[in-house]
């Protein structure tokens, strides 16, 4: 379902905007709250999940592959700030890797939805 630039799709850029600062504002903080009961690749799942999800209605003329472009390098660069001594963080190339693949299934799960709407 691709949205047109309405109240809706406005609100989902809202939504992503918030979700995205919410997301690097939590991976960088020294002791982030324990919001859910999961593992930390299955938060960062999540996390970059919810994020290409929201990203790719909201922003529905960015090329698919732009959005996870873009989406991967923010999950490595919030990587490489948590080796900043002074976050006090762990940085690893798997949470980044965990990033980027639940980014590329959001956005394989959509172009999917997209194609069999439009052949159906």
């Amino acid at each position: 379902m691709m949205l047109q630039r309405n109240g809706n799709s406005q609100l989902v850029a809202w939504g992503f905007w918030l979700c995205l600062a919410g997301a690097v504002t939590l991976a960088l903080l020294p002791h982030p709250p324990h919001l859910l009961k999961m593992g930390d690749k299955a938060q960062h799942m999540l996390a970059f999940g919810t994020l290409a999800l929201l990203g790719s209605f909201a922003f529905p003329r960015m090329p698919r592959l732009r959005l996870g472009e873009r989406l991967s390098f923010l999950g490595a660069l919030v990587e490489v700030l948590q080796a900043i001594p002074a976050l006090r963080r762990d940085c690893d190339i798997r949470d980044w890797i965990a990033d980027t693949v639940a980014v590329a299934a959001v956005l394989a799960a959509l172009h999917l939805l997209r194609w069999r709407r439009k052949a159906g």
